[in-house]
């Protein structure tokens, strides 16, 4: 059983071929902050992903983007849909944003994306 406000092992994508069936199968959003992919995924929980590109250069900001995207997860995931892998890919253009406008992006982005669904 998960906490409610916790970020269990279950509620990660973490292997290759999830997040390569969520970008193959997935629909897509883009702000100005992430860009984000999401897919069904047969359980009954949603579960994140954080995919950087290559151009994030060194580790301590790529790490902070990390760990900002994974508390807006963490403190948000009730208001998320169910059901779904959701991949988050940060900008490039990065300029540290608080968790809570990184929470209101993502709430935006999914909110078009199940806008979007058929």
């Amino acid at each position: 059983m998960t906490r409610a406000h916790g970020f269990s092992p279950d509620e990660r994508v973490r292997h290759k071929a999830e997040f390569d069936r969520v970008f193959r199968e997935g629909r897509r959003a883009r702000g100005p902050f992430l860009a984000v992919c999401c897919a069904a995924n047969g359980l009954p929980h949603s579960r994140l992903g954080i995919a950087l590109s290559r151009g994030w250069k060194g580790a301590v900001p790529r790490n902070r983007a990390k760990r900002l995207v994974r508390e807006a997860f963490r403190l948000h995931k009730h208001e998320w849909p169910k059901g779904v892998d959701v991949v988050v890919v940060p900008a490039t253009n990065w300029r540290a944003p608080s968790v809570a406008e990184i929470a209101g992006e993502l709430a935006r982005l999914l909110a078009g994306v199940a806008k979007g669904s058929p």
